[in-house]
């Protein structure tokens, strides 16, 4: 049985626009293949190694003879693009309905009853908005005012930016736990996250920070990880894991800042953790350079993955299973918004015990990686996916 999988989220990097990618204004969307034809390249020779070239719909990367990994891709079947939608998915959830979207702003009866009980002045914007325009337009008068910044996007979410220093970090939070609150998943104001973004600097110079935090919805329903720590299994989420599942079935939260740190402490963990399921979520791809539509930064970010996943694979014992995919697509070429895309996502395996060349093929639901998951640390088969750990063994 295997006793530690790890499982890395690459936040985004979508591999082709789903069947009904039209229907959500997304179709010819390619994360992966639009940002090597943007910027004539990719170098990420491990990740050609274990097969993503080899992945159905990838015309851009270099098949090789021999793939060291099993390759394939998932199709999203909830009715959704965004984070929690497609985690809760890969973890067994799948969604029956959309969560609602506010692109025309959120109604008064919200934003009243947000000012009062979070004891604002007022708050500033309530449209779809890009985050780092936002606060260059506003952040000045944000901070003349003390009104915070709420705006949303394509996706469910409550966004409020604030000046961390200015404003107060802590004052930031609370007042999205009580944006939390009247946001409940009663009736059509059921929102499924509430994201606290806080920013630094001056006029001109504004940035945002890592101490980001999103206040999400529970799963409607169990989930592989309420089953894992049931059974006595570690769970340890790294990154914004913990927030997207609203802390249930997380044992433990491990705060990182940036890809980087986040395969560091994947890696860290690697060395010392006995036994268990880490799962991290990269949230630059997605973040820095997705919805800023920059696919150099996106392409250095990959190779730097490229890069720090052998440092991973250095620590990787004789039982061990990683397993590489996605939430969405946020394909940084396309012209249509700054949102994010609706697309397949890549499913790459690799561990000492992953027979290479095995293709996974194309899987109809992200949930077949949660079952998987699950049967690798020997529970019964969950209500939704079906696990393809047999395949691994070829």
């Amino acid at each position: 049985m295997t006793r530690r999988v790890f499982v890395l989220v690459l936040d985004s990097l979508g591999v082709g626009a789903l069947p009904d990618a039209e229907r959500f204004g997304d179709g010819g969307t390619h994360t992966l293949d639009h940002i090597v034809q943007a910027t004539g390249g990719l170098a990420v020779p491990r990740l050609v190694e274990l097969g993503l070239g080899h992945v159905e719909g990838v015309r851009e990367l270099p098949r090789v003879a021999a793939p060291e990994g099993a390759f394939g891709r998932m199709a999203e079947t909830s009715p959704g693009k965004d984070t929690p939608t497609g985690h809760w998915e890969m973890m067994g959830c799948p969604l029956d309905e959309a969560f609602p979207v506010f692109p025309d702003g959120f109604p008064a009866p919200i934003l009243d009853a947000f000012v009062a009980r979070a004891g604002l002045p007022g708050v500033l914007c309530n449209a779809a908005a890009s985050g780092t325009e936002v606060i260059e337009r506003l952040g000045a008068e944000h901070l003349a005012t003390g009104k915070p910044i709420v705006y949303t996007s394509a996706d469910s979410v409550f966004q409020v930016a604030a000046h961390e220093e200015r404003f107060g970090l802590q004052r930031l939070y609370d007042a999205c736990a009580v944006a939390r609150e009247i946001l409940e998943p009663v009736g059509p104001w059921g929102v499924g996250r509430v994201i606290a973004r806080p920013f630094v600097g001056e006029p001109g110079s504004f940035r945002r920070t890592y101490n980001r935090r999103d206040y999400s919805l529970e799963p409607p329903r169990p989930t592989a990880l309420d089953r894992l720590t049931a059974s006595g299994v570690e769970v340890v989420g790294v990154g914004k894991i913990a927030d997207i599942f609203a802390g249930r079935g997380i044992s433990r939260s491990v705060h990182a800042e940036g890809n980087r740190d986040t395969m560091r402490l994947t890696t860290a963990l690697a060395s010392e953790l006995d036994a268990g399921f880490v799962f991290a979520n990269l949230v630059d791809f997605d973040m820095l350079y997705g919805h800023r539509r920059d696919p150099f930064g996106y392409r250095a970010a990959l190779e730097a993955f490229d890069a720090d996943l052998r440092g991973l694979e250095r620590e990787l014992r004789a039982e061990d299973l990683v397993l590489m995919t996605a939430d969405h697509g946020n394909d940084p070429t396309f012209a249509a918004g700054t949102d994010h895309t609706r697309e397949y996502v890549p499913v790459l395996a690799t561990g000492p015990r992953v027979h290479g060349g095995v293709d996974l093929g194309t899987r109809p639901t992200f949930a077949d990686l949660g079952a998987t998951v699950e049967e690798a640390f020997g529970l019964a088969p969950p209500p939704f996916g079906r696990s393809f750990l047999a395949e691994l063994a070829g």
